[in-house]
């Protein structure tokens, strides 16, 4: 892939994937050090690790795994003698440089394209409170912390995409920014699929937009969406703006209640399979695994929002819902921003669909034009191809994983209240055990009178009947000033305790 990205987005030369998923089960009579190689063998197959690229240290995966580092050892030694990885004297282990690039299974398992989707590039409640009101409060949910992104790697990046104001970018998305968001996903999110799979998007909502106005055209009837309750009161909002019908759709601690999903009703289901949103579960693989195997008999449209699943402070990266479809004929559409792991201001994202569903969608595209500069693409994939995002986002989950401590040390012993626990994400849900929707509304006019920007926990379920009492607060764990978050959290705590 790299001999098709411009000079000036050409990636270093040692290239360490940042989250390599891997999961271990000590429970299995399988012993973790053969756990360990069959991972990783199974992660050199599937493309996610590439021949020439660097496997982490044996002291960082053990670290990052809970494992002693003889186990990794043990792994690394088995993968060398069957030829897997090569170790390098001053430049550690990699993937053996001499190995065959294997072909992904996208294009392993595509067939010829043809029509619309064939001639490509070839032939060419809508939101909680005021936006300008959140981003100013200091515990608004959603708002990223942005004050580490100007760096050299920045500034170059924006530098040489200024210079280049003649160039427009295709309607589906720069080529090269295609590229880098598809190796983007195959590092980050384990989803190895073809640049032909993204379209650059403004973002979430405007992916969803585009999904369902292509569904819509083809269809000539009104689109019913399942959404997860509790879930995105924005994402309900674009549903109805584009004319489709919400079902609320039950989610528990783990997620979408896979059991409860009805036949012959829904044409799509919106999930947020990796962090659930507010309540932070991540749906276990039998559920993952029940959704498809329903999606696939109905017929439905799973889009999967990513959201901010990449901030996940504890454990493995989970991969995408995406990354367990067919990458032809699948049903899952995956929607992405780099609103918060970047900065709201860019507006730009992606949506990744299998061929089927990207030939129903592109024609729309075309026809619409692409809504993100040329310059904003060109931007962004030099920042992306210089492998800084990955490091920002390193530092990032360092100083989320800081504030949520925070959360739980200011607010620890506060009457009638729990904070539940979080693997990841921009924000905090602080559960009342007492008090319910009456305290829950007496505690959120305080925090908004005093400008924190705290929501109601109740706020996020679209039928008024659920959510099995439970009331709280929503807070976001973003903003640049750290100083102004921890006097934020120490205020908020007098407030709950009635001072």
């Amino acid at each position: 892939m790299q001999d098709s990205v411009p000079p000036a987005v050409a990636r270093s030369a040692i290239r360490v994937p940042a989250r390599l998923p891997i999961v271990l089960d000590r429970s299995s009579g399988l012993p973790l050090p053969a756990q360990l190689a069959a991972a990783l063998r199974e992660a050199i197959d599937a493309t996610t690790l590439r021949p020439g690229e660097h496997v982490p240290a044996t002291r960082e995966l053990a670290r990052r795994l809970g494992i002693s580092r003889g186990v990794v050892v043990s792994a690394y030694e088995q993968l060398i003698a069957e030829g897997y990885l090569a170790a390098v004297h001053g430049r550690g282990t990699q993937v053996n440089p001499e190995l065959p690039a294997a072909q992904p299974a996208a294009a392993r398992t595509a067939a010829v394209p043809s029509g619309p989707a064939a001639t490509g590039e070839a032939s060419a409640r809508a939101e909680l409170r005021d936006p300008d009101r959140r981003t100013a409060a200091p515990l608004a949910p959603g708002v990223p912390i942005t004050d580490t992104v100007v760096g050299p790697a920045w500034r170059a990046a924006w530098r040489a995409a200024a210079a280049r104001v003649d160039a427009m970018a295709p309607p589906l998305g720069a080529p090269e920014l295609r590229t880098e968001i598809a190796d983007h996903l195959r590092r980050m999110r384990a989803t190895a699929r073809d640049p032909r799979d993204v379209l650059v998007t403004a973002g979430t909502r405007d992916g969803l937009g585009l999904l369902l106005t292509a569904l819509g055209g083809a269809g000539g009837r009104e689109i019913v969406v399942g959404v997860e309750d509790p879930g995105l009161p924005s994402l309900r909002g674009v549903v109805s703006r584009y004319g489709a019908r919400v079902v609320a759709l039950p989610a528990d601690e783990h997620g979408l209640d896979t059991a409860r999903l009805p036949d012959g009703v829904l044409d799509v289901v919106i999930v947020t399979p990796s962090h659930q949103y507010p309540l932070g579960g991540s749906l276990p693989l039998p559920r993952r695994r029940e959704l498809l195997a329903w999606a696939r008999r109905t017929g439905v449209v799973i889009v999967e929002d990513d959201y901010d699943s990449e901030l996940r402070y504890t454990g493995s990266p989970l991969p995408t819902l995406a990354a367990l479809d067919d990458p032809v004929g699948g049903t899952v559409v995956l929607l992405g921003t780099f609103s918060r792991t970047v900065a709201p201001a860019l507006s730009a994202g992606y949506l990744l669909a299998p061929e089927g569903l990207r030939s129903l969608i592109e024609p729309v595209r075309r026809e619409l034009g692409g809504p993100v500069s040329s310059t904003v693409q060109a931007a962004l994939a030099a920042y992306l191809a210089s492998g800084e995002l990955r490091r920002h986002t390193a530092r990032m989950l360092r100083r989320y994983a800081a504030r949520r401590d925070a959360v739980s040390e200011r607010l620890v012993g506060a009457s009638a209240l729990r904070v539940r626990p979080m693997d990841g994400g921009l924000h905090a849900v602080l559960e009342f055990t007492a008090g319910g929707a009456s305290r829950q509304d007496a505690v959120l006019a305080r925090t908004r009178a005093e400008g924190l920007g705290a929501e109601a926990l109740g706020n996020y379920w679209q039928r008024s009947d659920a959510g099995d009492g439970m009331s709280g607060l929503v807070i976001g764990m973003g903003g640049s000033d750290d100083g102004e978050f921890d006097r934020a959290l120490v205020r908020l705590r007098a407030i709950l305790d009635g001072r």
